[in-house]
């Protein structure tokens, strides 16, 4: 038994809330166990120099935790850490999108952690997709663009071993004792966006890396339909 009661396939409790700020053009609010991230969707008429006259848009990400999101008191300043799951976060949303349909246009993801405990940056990747859809749907209905540039979902979830055991969406008591942590970004037809994977402790082999991606595609099928289920809701 986990600490928590759950199966070792189960997610922790899941909620997204859309909408959840009124001034973006697309938020939502995404809380997995005690973990809560509020992600917000930003469009500026403008891209980066090297997309100047291409004819294309761009997604970024930024990525923040609040002083007291932990245990501890951090500072408000991003570290090596912070910036590297920015990057990560662009990547993800990128591959959500037709950067041709978007326009020359930019949407910034911004992630802010309000409460961590294992697993922020698959939650802002999972959440940020949901805000990214509001502003797509956003922008389609004010006529700017003519067709959604969304090519699919795209969500992702952390996966570990934790003594022997193959175990979905890591809570930090879990992440800190795994003897082999990964986080998996994939879309909604299965298809790999990244995959980061490192043994803590000795190696894995082929069979445990086949197990961990199999829980990861179970857990990613129900977080694309948390997805849909907040983007639906956000329609009424």
């Amino acid at each position: 038994m986990r600490p928590d009661g759950r199966r070792p396939d189960e997610l922790r409790a899941l909620s997204i809330t859309p909408d959840w700020l009124k001034d973006p053009e697309g938020s939502a609010l995404i809380r997995a166990g005690e973990t809560w991230v509020i992600c917000t969707a930003s469009v500026e008429e403008r891209v980066p120099p090297f997309l100047k006259d291409s004819g294309k848009g761009w997604v970024t990400g930024e990525y923040g935790m609040l002083p007291r999101s932990t245990n501890t008191r951090s500072g408000r300043q991003q570290g090596g850490r912070g910036k590297e799951i920015e990057r990560l976060i662009g990547r993800a949303l990128r591959a959500s999108v037709d950067m041709s349909l978007l326009g020359q246009r930019t949407i910034t993801i911004d992630c802010d952690v309000l409460q961590a405990d294992g697993g922020t940056r698959t939650a802002a990747i999972t959440g940020g997709f949901v805000a990214l859809a509001l502003a797509c749907r956003r922008l389609q209905a004010k006529g700017l663009i003519k067709k959604s540039p969304l090519l699919h979902e795209v969500a992702a979830v952390s996966v570990g071993i934790i003594d022997g055991e193959a175990r979905l969406d890591l809570p930090y008591v879990e992440d800190a004792a795994a003897e082999v942590d990964m986080n998996v970004v994939m879309t909604a037809d299965d298809r790999l966006v990244e995959v980061q994977g490192t043994a803590e402790h000795g190696t894995f082999d082929r069979a445990q890396l086949n197990a961990l991606m199999d829980l990861a595609a179970t857990g990613v099928k129900q977080l694309v339909a948390a997805q849909r289920g907040a983007l639906e809701a956000a329609r009424r």
